[in-house]
């Protein structure tokens, strides 16, 4: 299940009002403070710390099924997309991404494999990265890319077409449309480009 993608961007408190907008919740603020890693999660709010110098490295926001991080950039920049899988379909899916040829970095949190199309893709088998308490989740991405062939590489990499990704040519690597079911806007577009789409009732 596609749940989850991640930026790293200048547009970090304008990010997160956007997508607490939309109705998603803060669960961690994890930045760099005079040298350590400390938290700054809620109840804090940016008003808290908003003097100190901090370089976050990831804020994460919960949805439903879907998961929403994005840490500091100099430039707005699309690292990669999340997929919640069983242990089974995790194990055999690195497997096909080595057969791919493609990097496989396993850690005890999450998998990230290295694709040709300038994203990577992470590979989750924990639940606790969504919440079940609605049913807001990700119908579709369009993903710009200026490689031809990741819809062909994601049926490889599965085992299976991967109906929630789609493709298209562009200049840049990048987030063209996000479908997600159970937003409040029909049509919205986040700091970083991103336009959320709603297709219910449209």
């Amino acid at each position: 299940m596609l749940f989850h993608y991640h930026y790293w961007t200048p547009y970090l408190e304008e990010t997160e009002k956007f997508y607490k907008k939309q109705g998603f919740k803060v669960h961690q603020r994890l930045g760099k403070y005079k040298g350590e890693f400390q938290s700054f999660n809620p109840p804090l709010d940016w008003d808290d710390f908003r003097s100190k110098v901090i370089l976050f490295r990831i804020i994460e926001m919960k949805k439903g099924l879907v998961n929403i991080t994005f840490g500091m950039g100099k430039r707005v920049k699309f690292d990669h997309i999340g997929f919640l899988l069983s242990k089974e379909e995790h194990d055999q899916v690195c497997l096909n991404a080595q057969a791919l040829n493609w990097g496989v970095k396993i850690t005890e949190r999450r998998t990230f494999i290295t694709t040709p199309y300038g994203f990577l893709i992470e590979l989750q088998t924990h639940t606790d990265v969504i919440e079940l308490e609605d049913r807001t989740f990700i119908k579709r991405l369009k993903i710009l890319t200026k490689k031809k062939g990741l819809e062909n590489d994601l049926e490889k990499l599965f085992g299976t077409p991967i109906e929630s990704v789609a493709s298209m040519g562009g200049e840049k690597v990048t987030i063209r449309e996000a479908v997600i079911e159970g937003l409040p806007d029909r049509k919205t577009t986040d700091p970083n480009e991103v336009t959320l789409l709603n297709e219910v009732g449209i």
